[in-house]
């Protein structure tokens, strides 16, 4: 036997390793493990004496009295510890304030953290807002490059043009000397069938491309960077990690082909994917910060105020922003999480209005202007537009999810590229004869819900002009409608159809889309005789873009069950202050239609279809039924995994996490007794017994784990060294009886984020509940498919 003997140190014993060749197991006094043979010296300079190094008096280790990396972590499509990650910000905080009172430096890093929320809210709003007005020039520039290009400056949009031009008049304003389409800029043709099937076949090729692109760099760079996102921000807001889908690559690519995706014509918006965007920032900026870094719970509360900055820049409504954060999206949302919300809002929408995208020197998109007051009569009307947005939303979440639900079950889903070709060609060619379906969301929405005025040139303010009359010419209500408005009316209506068929198939694509808003509009005749007692004479008496306005509430809220929210986005988006009472009925109504089909809104649709673990507080559990019939493990199941406080090896911890994927253990006194001591999460003591081995001397896999206080007695002198593991012990882990109504286990795994619940009697354990196990029930309650939950 040969080999090199070396002499070190393990806290109160000296050890001496001898590395051989031809190890015998039968050596007494030695004890053998894999590399190396240990010697244990009772006589060590420690200042112990033997007697007390046996008898475990001595000065023995906590391995974790020092924190070391990765410990507190969770792993890839797992749920958080809600009550755990407040714990351990408790106790940062509480060291932190004692630490401040030793020494300035102290003090002084105690309020840079507690500044760093702030600084944190202040860099996202400043990040999304400049983000959003970039998308947004780019935005406009690509989707007038597939109608013309600008002469004096290529990267001009049309308007963008017009504005620099000093040819435009005001009898051609509706022209623009320096924009050209293709057409005619390469035939010197702008009339004629040639020029239009030229332009036709440029619109669909440019089309094409776009999509083409943001597929190809989506499939290619980052997967996660598909959808509006939205589903996945409530998901992992509710506690759920899925790594890399707030990534700096996610970022990147998220922008640059949401740009992409909505030039190419494609019946979606920006709003829902500038939330993702926005929460990409989020996340960004925690890592720079270890209190948001090192800690997933706070880390989520800066994803919600992030989240609130995506729609403040998205709709140009910050107050909207932090209501939608709040009702919409956010599962945990303190006090002190609403305030951070509404100043990044405020520096997000001061951002963009800095950048000013929409050269309209406001910070609203659709800036309308209606003097006129709305009529008690008109509630009917809006009611009925509440009624159509109630009836086109059920109608849009049962088709996209029964043909997302096809994508992923068939050959379908295989060929994303080759899908989202196939509806960018269609879309194209069919958009493009229909002057409302060829133009942008934006350009459409403005359109329909600005009010006619002496300078417009859109066909809805076609009125016949007759020059004998003595009123004003914007005196639109005594005026009959022209040929343009008759046309505009049977567009409209085919641009109606054709967006709320398209988009069907078009949300849920690999490619980043959100939500197009549906708008409507009414054509009012003043003179009929249901009109006649509130419509006074040579005044407007019905205001078509209002009901363009409350028609889209009513369809988004059909679609997303927003009430609150929706409202106020709506009103700051238009600054129609006037007019909450009709958005709030047609909001009101078209949630109440839509949930006699369905509770689920469209996010909620794509959770379940994707099997996240959500669990939605709106979502009531009215059965009869107890811990004890949800609890594993049940009768025909092996019994529970369980590890004990002081008779345990590092082998028989191995083995036991190497042959199960449970996400942790509890601890009991005894497999006799089954007495309740903690809870152990699985990842850390991986980690711990990894590090351990690799950092601390003498622990072989015959050494006993201990879970106690007390410092754990050494049997024999050359025993090996134990391994103390009370650090990563969860002294106080949730506990409920067999008996407890499931009604109320629902409730608390809701309320306090819960991960896992132990059910006891009498102190001795009997089994476990897990989140996963709390919506597998809630699915098998509802006759759905209970195995249809994914993810632990």
């Amino acid at each position: 036997m040969s080999g090199e003997l070396q002499f070190h140190t393990s806290h109160g014993h000296y050890w001496a390793s001898y590395s051989v060749e031809n190890r015998r197991p039968d050596l007494a006094g030695f004890a053998v493990s894999s590399t190396s043979v240990y010697v244990c010296l009772l006589e060590g300079s420690t200042g112990a004496t033997p007697s007390e190094e046996m008898n475990g008096t001595g000065n023995l280790m906590d391995f974790l009295d020092e924190p070391f990396p990765d410990v507190g972590t969770y792993e890839d499509f797992h749920t958080i510890d809600w009550l755990r990650e407040k714990s351990r910000d408790t106790d940062r905080h509480r060291k932190i304030t004692t630490k401040s009172k030793e020494s300035y430096w102290e003090l002084i890093k105690s309020l840079l953290d507690a500044w760093s929320g702030w600084v944190v809210m202040l860099l996202i709003g400043m990040l999304t807002g400049t983000l959003a007005g970039v998308i947004d020039l780019a935005v406009d520039w690509m989707t007038d490059l597939k109608e013309g290009v600008c002469l004096s400056a290529l990267y001009y949009s049309r308007e963008q043009c017009c504005w620099t031009s000093n040819e435009t008049t005001f009898e051609d304003r509706d022209k623009c000397p320096q924009w050209q389409k293709w057409a005619e800029l390469m035939t010197g043709h702008s009339e004629g069938a040639g020029a239009y099937v030229l332009n036709y076949f440029l619109y669909v090729l440019w089309a094409l491309l776009f999509s083409f692109l943001a597929v190809s760099l989506v499939r290619v760079f980052a997967p996660y960077a598909c959808g509006s996102g939205i589903p996945e921000i409530k998901t992992i807001l509710s506690g759920f990690i899925i790594r890399g889908y707030l990534g700096k690559w996610t970022l990147l690519i998220k922008t640059v082909t949401l740009v992409l995706a909505v030039s190419s014509g494609l019946s979606l918006g920006k709003e829902g994917p500038l939330v993702h965007v926005a929460c990409c920032c989020g996340n960004l900026f925690c890592s720079l910060f270890s209190k948001y870094s090192k800690n997933e719970g706070k880390r989520r509360e800066v994803l919600s105020a992030a989240a609130a900055a995506g729609v403040s820049v998205a709709f140009g409504a910050p107050i909207g922003g932090v209501l939608f954060s709040l009702e919409e999206v956010s599962y945990y949302f303190p006090l002190k999480t609403l305030w951070r919300s509404f100043f990044a809002a405020l520096v997000a929408a001061f951002t963009l209005r800095a950048i000013n995208p929409f050269g309209n020197s406001r910070l609203v998109l659709f800036y309308v202007e209606y003097h006129t007051p709305w009529y008690m009569a008109e509630l009917v009307p809006f009611i009925l537009l509440g009624v159509f947005g109630g009836l086109w939303g059920a109608l849009f979440i049962r088709g996209n999810i029964a043909w997302c639900r096809r994508r992923k079950t068939t050959l379908l889903g295989k060929y994303p590229v080759l899908e989202v070709i196939v509806i960018t060609g269609i879309t194209a060619v069919l958009a493009f004869p229909n002057p409302y379906t060829r133009r942008s969301t934006s350009e459409l929405i403005s359109e329909l819900f600005n009010d006619c005025g002496a300078l417009e040139s859109s066909q809805l303010c076609d009125y016949v002009n007759n020059p004998n009359m003595s009123r004003p010419v914007d005196d639109i209500p005594d005026r009959p409608a022209g040929p343009g408005v008759y046309s505009a009316l049977w567009q409209l209506a085919l641009a109606l159809i054709f967006k709320i068929v398209i988009t069907i198939f078009t949300f849920g694509m690999k490619i980043p889309s959100g939500l197009f808003i549906p708008s409507m509009m009414a054509y009012h005749h003043h003179d009929w005789i249901i009109f006649k007692n509130w419509c006074r004479p040579g005044a407007d008496c019905v205001t078509p873009g209002l009901y363009a306005m409350v028609g889209a509430a009513a369809c988004l809220g059909g679609v997303t069950r927003m009430t609150v929210s929706l409202v106020v986005i709506m009103f700051e988006l238009t600054g129609g202050l006037e007019y909450i009472v009709p958005l709030m009925a047609a909001a009101v109504t078209s949630k109440w239609v839509a949930d006699a089909f369905g509770k689920e809104g469209i996010y909620e649709s794509h959770i379940q279809l994707n099997g996240y673990p959500y669990l939605d507080v709106r979502d009531e559990f009215t059965h009869r039924t107890l811990a004890t019939d949800v609890m594993r493990p049940r009768r025909s199941e092996p019994p529970l995994a369980v590890l004990t406080q002081d008779s345990t090896t590092v082998e028989d911890v191995e083995t036991l996490i190497k042959d199960t994927d449970y996400n942790g253990f509890p601890v009991v006194v005894s497999r006799e007794s089954e007495r309740l001591i903690g809870f152990v999460q699985r990842r850390e003591l991986t980690v711990a017994i990894k590090t351990a081995r690799q950092k601390q001397d003498g622990v072989v896999s015959s050494s006993v784990v201990y879970f106690t206080e007390d410092n754990p007695q050494v049997a024999e002198a050359c025993d090996p060294q134990p391994l103390k593991l009370r650090r990563i012990l969860n002294l106080s882990p949730f506990t409920v009886t067999d008996h407890t109504p499931m009604e109320t286990v629902v409730d608390i795994f809701r309320k306090l984020g819960l991960r896992q619940c132990l059910v006891t009697r009498s102190g001795r354990l009997l089994g476990i509940i897990t989140k996963k196990d709390v919506l597998r029930h809630m699915a098998q309650m509802m006759n759905q498919d209970p195995e249809s939950i994914m993810f632990n």
